[in-house]
């Protein structure tokens, strides 16, 4: 089959090369710059009832997701309806995507001369929302559906902007506004200015979350794991997270966080609702099939730094531990990394993938499973002939998880355990941002006489709050970190994921 896109700016359109299959558009591709949008060929047979498609892309990524190694675009036009596909900047946060959006949102529907159906990958579902209720572009818009979209922030974003991880992001580029929007803190505080706004139920919006991870070693595989402390997810958002309060949801299927977006995963599940008369009843059992996973929160330790030629950590495992997973993200592919248990026997087998789009994208992962891994401290010990960034982060399947809880107010974090014979003590690290930027770093919190650890209130903007454990369970020691962000407003009040 031989297709076109047509090429739309500035109200001036441009035929691209002929499409033998997705992907293959050659030099003339696409260029991805911001604000510029695409329309695909129309089929020869459209329906009045069909509504056309306006594909919306996610972090770090362009409109060519919907058709490079990814059949959604052919197996839209094979299914006869229109579509067109939009670039926004990558990098910026809802508020800037949702104000260039907007207009274009306007203009692709006058070209059609109808309402459009939006399909959004991951934040491209909060840039569309932030476009139609923020930014008045909801006249434009029949319905919203969401393909793994993090309504409510994602823990991979407050990881990434958090003490240990700042070595590495910040020289990789992972700290960028689009991630620091999405932190749980600041999304709970966009959800409060948008889910009450006069135009927040202006659009229905259908929702779908994916509950697979990636391949071993890669991005999405360490996402999954390291959310499985927060719950069921896609390897980079949580099925929690996925849905909207007030929204439809669809589906939660067996999809990663790139897999949810190919034609053949999820088309047939939403076309129903491509179209001006739509049942509703057999997705909405569907969606009630699926129960997320409570949170558990402290399934990981995390450590991160810089070195030049050697570098070691340590880190213990407490009995009863299933498996640990090690993965040691850095800047660079590192020259030699040597894991040791408590009697010394060497591991060294790690598998080594680039990060392509994920959170930590251009970073390489060094991952490597153990199971049943003897307790007591095991060491790491890493070799580099460059300057590296790195972040260690290790999760633990562990019956302890069961025993910790953390309780956070708008006031205070305090630390209740369900078992008399657990210790802790915790150190409590805060980065101040306000507006992306770093304002105050490495606030240590002292622990009150109560126990708890009260917030400080420099101004607004987000906390980012490391939580670093080091506890005991009878007479075998753990470790844990976890990370938290909160938001607070310029009148004081405190924004926060429960």
């Amino acid at each position: 089959m031989i297709r076109k896109l047509i090429y739309a700016c500035v109200g001036m359109f441009f035929l691209l090369p002929p499409l033998s299959h997705a992907g293959s558009f050659g030099k003339d591709d696409p260029s991805g710059i911001p604000g510029q949008w695409y329309v695909g060929t129309k089929p020869s047979n459209v329906s009045p009832s069909k509504y056309p498609i306006l594909f919306i892309h996610g972090l770090n990524s362009s409109s060519k997701t919907w058709w490079n190694e990814n059949n959604m675009y052919d197996t839209a036009y094979q299914n006869s309806y229109e579509t067109a596909f939009i670039d926004l900047h990558p990098t910026k946060n809802m508020w800037d995507n949702g104000k260039l959006l907007a207009g274009k949102i306007r203009d692709i529907s006058n070209y059609f001369g109808e309402k459009v159906v939006i399909v959004a990958h991951s934040k491209g579902g909060i840039d569309a929302q932030s476009a139609l209720v923020h930014y008045g572009a909801f006249p434009y818009v029949e319905r919203v559906i969401t393909l793994s979209a993090p309504h409510y922030g994602s823990q991979l974003a407050d990881l990434a902007y958090s003490s240990w991880a700042g070595w590495l992001t910040g020289i990789i580029g992972s700290k960028n506004d689009a991630t620091y929007s999405l932190q749980t803190g600041y999304m709970n505080y966009f959800r409060s200015k948008t889910d009450y706004h006069a135009n927040a139920y202006k659009n229905p919006f259908y929702t779908f979350g994916g509950t697979k991870w990636g391949s071993f070693g890669s991005s999405l595989y360490w996402g999954g794991l390291y959310l499985s402390g927060y719950g069921a997810n896609d390897g980079a958002v949580t099925v929690n997270s996925s849905k909207l309060s007030y929204g439809t949801e669809l589906k939660v299927g067996e999809w990663n966080h790139t897999t949810i977006k190919e034609g053949t995963s999820t088309f047939h599940l939403f076309k129903p609702y491509l179209n001006e008369l739509y049942e509703t009843a057999g997705s909405t059992i569907q969606a009630k099939d699926f129960v997320a996973a409570a949170s558990t929160d402290l399934a990981s330790y995390t450590r991160g730094g810089e070195f030049t030629t050697k570098q070691q950590e340590s880190f213990v495992v407490e009995e009863g531990v299933k498996e640990i997973t090690i993965n040691w993200i850095s800047s660079v592919p590192v020259t030699e990394l040597t894991l040791k248990d408590p009697t010394n026997k060497p591991y060294t087998s790690f598998t080594i993938e680039k990060d392509a789009t994920g959170y930590f994208s251009n970073a390489y992962h060094h991952s490597l499973t153990i199971q049943n891994p003897q307790s007591g401290q095991w060491s790491l010990n890493a070799e580099s002939d460059k300057l590296a960034r790195y972040l260690l982060n290790i999760t633990f399947d562990s019956p302890l998880l069961e025993n910790l809880k953390i309780d956070l107010t708008d006031k205070n974090i305090k630390f209740n355990t369900k078992d008399s014979r657990v210790q802790i003590k915790t150190d409590l690290m805060v980065e101040y941002y306000k507006n992306g930027k770093l304002k105050m770093g490495n606030i240590l919190i002292k622990e009150g006489h109560d126990g708890s650890f009260k917030l400080p209130k420099i101004g607004e903007g987000v906390y980012n709050i490391t939580i670093d454990m080091i506890g005991k369970l009878d007479k075998q020691r753990f470790q844990r970190t976890m990370i938290k962000t909160v938001y607070i407003d310029a009148a004081g009040k405190v924004y926060f994921n429960q």
